[in-house]
């Protein structure tokens, strides 16, 4: 029995060393392949993994002239202190309603101007609608949030003219002051600046369809919303459904450039976020331990809403991450 034992460990471990070996000989035969990504290597390692020490000033109480290695250990005081902020309950409530509506809105709304693109024959025609829809990414949001507020003027705002003219306002009404309109602008105004952007990725993936499955299709009589249903629709499903999973493990995350823009006094009560409370605190403040422990807080949330999130679209859709 030991012997047997002894032959197949012996066994293992020359498949083991054949395996080794074979890897470093397709590394070599490849190495001018593989140098290709040294740099992007090199780049995620200084700017990604070396700057990740500076988390441990979260459990400090950082003072910038005491570098971090100087500064007082102070445990999770400013965690503890986090958890009992009284504007705790309002930011929280600001980030989830508006990723809450990104996801119900915004999310597929690129999905659906992919899918209605696809349909489009005339390749002029959609050519040109593909570089509109392109453009208002590369516009910065100090521009384009510029140009929300312009509309949405209660003075001389186009929105408001339109909807006195056809009466369907008796009186101007300040769209950007109000809590509940707010939450909507914010959204809608992000879906449009990202639509043609967000939706190259399907696009990509439409492509790749095998078009045989439509010329089947097209035998047996199906036509073009059932060809979308039954044969897109499954055929993208895989990227959608890892966008989604993106889409949930950035729950906590709302950007700060487009808040605020159009952020003011009158709709700080709907507009202040976990990303604007990081930036006002931390920035602005100069609690530096402080904010980075709400941004490490956040960083274990969205963890555990990706493991989450991934692991009930491979329960449902068999599709996931990993």
């Amino acid at each position: 029995m030991n012997l047997l034992q002894g032959k197949l460990s012996t066994k293992a471990s020359i498949q083991l060393k054949r395996k080794n070996k074979s890897n470093w000989f397709n590394l070599k035969s490849q190495l001018e392949i593989q140098s290709m990504v040294l740099p992007s290597i090199i780049f995620l390692i200084i700017f990604a993994y070396i700057p990740m020490y500076g988390i441990v000033i979260a459990f400090k109480d950082y003072n910038l002239f005491q570098g971090i290695s100087g500064s007082e250990w102070i445990g999770f005081t400013h965690f503890k202190e986090f958890f009992n902020d009284p504007l705790l309950g309002g930011v929280i409530r600001n980030t989830l309603v508006i990723n809450g509506l990104n996801l119900l809105i915004g999310f597929p709304a690129p999905i659906i101007f992919a899918l209605l693109l696809n349909e489009v024959t005339n390749k002029r025609f959609k050519s040109i609608v593909q570089s509109i829809s392109y453009l208002p990414h590369f516009v910065s949001w100090v521009i384009f949030g510029g140009l929300v507020l312009t509309m949405l003027s209660p003075s001389n705002g186009i929105i408001n003219y339109l909807l006195l003219q056809l009466g369907i306002l008796d009186e101007a009404i300040n769209f950007i002051g109000k809590e509940n309109y707010f939450w909507f602008i914010l959204v809608g105004s992000e879906m449009l600046k990202g639509l043609g952007w967000g939706a190259i990725i399907y696009i990509a993936a439409i492509s790749g369809v095998d078009q045989e499955l439509y010329e089947a299709a097209v035998i047996d009589g199906a036509g073009r919303f059932q060809k979308i249903w039954y044969i897109t629709i499954p055929s993208i499903m895989g990227t959608v459904v890892i966008m989604f999973i993106f889409a949930v493990s950035a729950m906590l995350n709302t950007g700060i450039e487009q808040i605020l823009v159009l952020q003011n006094p009158l709709n700080l009560s709907a507009s202040e976020t976990l990303d604007t409370y990081v930036y006002k605190t931390g920035l602005q403040q100069m609690r530096y331990s402080y904010s980075t422990a709400v941004g490490l807080a956040k960083s274990v949330i969205a963890v555990i809403l990706l493991i989450i999130a991934n692991y009930f679209s491979k329960k449902i859709t068999d599709n996931s991450l990993f």
